[in-house]
């Protein structure tokens, strides 16, 4: 898939962890993980709103597209 979550980027630069992200976006440990490690196939808009809520920042500052990517 040529989509890239860049979720650990954003974490970092607003010095959350993935603990205090999932217990105000109000999403499993795992489900975040899953993001995280670019294993998802889908989001919810609802789910990436609530990210970009709590992380600050515009749905384009989690998710690129790569052309080349090879997953």
């Amino acid at each position: 898939m040529a989509i890239i979550i860049n979720l650990d980027v954003m974490l970092a630069k607003r010095k959350m962890s993935v603990t205090e992200l999932s217990q105000r976006v109000g999403i499993t440990m795992a489900n975040l993980s899953i993001l995280k490690n670019d294993k998802a196939k889908a989001i919810r808009f609802s789910t990436l709103e609530a990210i970009c809520t709590a992380l600050d920042c515009q749905p384009g500052d989690i998710l690129e597209y790569r052309a080349d990517a090879h997953h």
